[in-house]
């Protein structure tokens, strides 16, 4: 198969960002076949970093999914995490905040959902939708608005620097793709349960969404937190690309297995029974 290059939808600190460079439509050529295998071996690759990460128990990966409605966030989890230890997954998955969780900071209810040493943690939406859809429908003032991109860079440095890996995904669909969607939820009775009106009311508002993400992408990614902009109207391509990258964080964090305890030459197998 083609080798895949994700760099290409990795956002470079410090410069504006663009989402139009990004076609949604991109497989980088590679043919559904091709792209279905690969997210297969991908998923043997996660289950066996995952059980390094696990037994080592020394650092953590956050993986943070955002998207607008219906851009596949919950299929994308589904087909890159299937069949790891669900002991060594935790997914969150962001709504509206509750009256306890609107009376504390913003980050408080997403520090609880931090990742311990061993473990991934997957956040389907996450601490950004508080200048996301907060800034769109003016949820909050925007002087404080203001003040949160600096707040979410350094709540994500303190996690960094106590072990915790992050990768920060931007599921990027088309509008016709996700009236698409929206339109299949509708006409079947097994997803009418995902639909809200709502959807459609924010339809109207996708370019003050663009230009939120495009403030987001430009203020709150760094090295040790990228945000990569995913082509996602092909849902098998958009899998392999988010599986890719947590395969490339997972590689590069080179966990190992820790040394026993004890002397294993104390228990010779044939002793043991």
């Amino acid at each position: 198969m083609k080798k895949l290059d994700v760099s290409r939808y990795y956002v470079a600190q410090g410069k504006k960002f663009d989402l139009s460079t990004i076609d949604p439509e991109d497989t980088q050529r590679l043919d559904e076949t091709s792209i279905r295998e690969q997210v297969r071996k991908n998923k043997k690759r996660i289950r066996r970093l995952q059980r390094l990460l696990m037994a080592e128990e020394q650092r953590s990966v956050l993986l943070i999914i955002q998207a607008m409605d219906a851009g596949g966030k919950d299929s994308t989890i589904r087909r890159t995490l299937t069949g790891v230890n669900p002991h060594g997954v935790r997914v969150s998955s962001y709504k509206s905040p509750t009256a306890a969780e609107l009376s504390q900071d913003f980050l408080w209810r997403i520090h609880r959902e931090m990742p311990a040493k061993g473990l991934i943690a997957v956040h389907n939406r996450s601490h950004y939708e508080d200048v996301l859809i907060a800034r769109v429908d003016k949820l909050a003032p925007k002087d404080l608005i203001e003040k949160r991109y600096q707040h979410i860079n350094d709540f994500e440095k303190m996690l960094y620097d106590h072990g915790t890996h992050i990768i920060k995904v931007f599921l990027h669909i088309t509008q016709e793709y996700q009236l698409s969607r929206f339109r299949n939820r509708l006409e079947n009775p097994e997803k009418l349960w995902k639909f809200e009106p709502a959807d459609l009311k924010a339809r109207d508002s996708w370019d003050e969404y663009i230009k939120a993400y495009e403030e987001v992408f430009y203020r709150c990614t760094a090295p040790h937190a990228p945000w990569y902009v995913v082509p996602a109207n092909n849902k098998w391509f958009r899998s392999l690309v988010v599986g890719e990258l947590l395969v490339d964080t997972l590689n590069g964090m080179k966990p190992q297995y820790p040394p026993p305890k004890f002397d294993p030459a104390d228990y010779p197998v044939e002793d043991v029974g």
